[in-house]
């Protein structure tokens, strides 16, 4: 059971949301990105290199050089630094995209909602430490939510329905882990639902 915790936290690593909802937007609701068919593919690669692999390195350089003890980095005081770094990668790259190589502004708006989630992350993590599992889950959530009353025909149910299964699956995993309380979770989810649900009111 412990294995099967681990693996559904490195399946829905935080790092990762960013590129499974581009895919799961660009197949559902493409004209939501106004990203041409031939362009996303490389938009894609461009944006997994700078919301997960960069971060990702990073992480592994503060590992090797002792700035924190363990990739779960299980206190609030050790995630300071290592979120701050990846605070900085998400306004680099959302930077980049706003004034360097701008694809659409649907998109850009939701390069900048989801460097809003990380940096708010950060923010709160300076004082309490916060379930960034459930944030990214729920944050996800709040984004695709709307987009439900967009969409005239009803496919977006059923994937809706499966993300919110599978942050309750995650949220299980925290816990089963001991990663944190019921209430850094419930914290997270509330303040991800949050910020995505009313950044995409505001946004699109």
């Amino acid at each position: 059971m412990r294995i099967l915790a681990k693996l559904i936290s490195i399946v829905f690593h935080p790092l990762l949301l960013t590129s499974y909802l581009l895919i799961l937007i660009n197949y559902y609701f493409p004209n939501m990105l106004m990203i041409a068919p031939q362009n996303f593919r490389p938009i894609l690669a461009f944006t997994f290199c700078f919301t997960f692999l960069f971060p990702a390195i990073n992480i592994l350089m503060f590992k090797q050089f002792g700035t924190i003890s363990s990739y779960s980095m299980e206190s609030r005081q050790e995630r300071i630094i290592p979120f701050v770094g990846i605070s900085i990668t998400y306004v680099v790259m959302t930077l980049l995209f706003h004034y360097k190589v701008s694809f659409s502004p649907n998109f850009n708006s939701f390069i900048l909602l989801v460097t809003a989630l990380v940096v708010i992350a950060t923010v709160i993590t300076f004082f309490y430490k916060i379930s960034v599992h459930s944030l990214a889950m729920w944050g996800g959530i709040g984004m695709v939510m709307p987009l439900n009353k967009v969409v005239e025909q009803t496919y977006l149910i059923w994937p809706t329905a499966l993300i919110i299964a599978a942050a309750g699956a995650v949220m299980s995993a925290r816990l089963y882990l001991h990663a944190h309380t019921p209430r850094q979770i419930m914290v997270g989810g509330l303040v991800g639902f949050g910020i995505g649900f009313l950044g995409m009111i505001l946004l699109f």
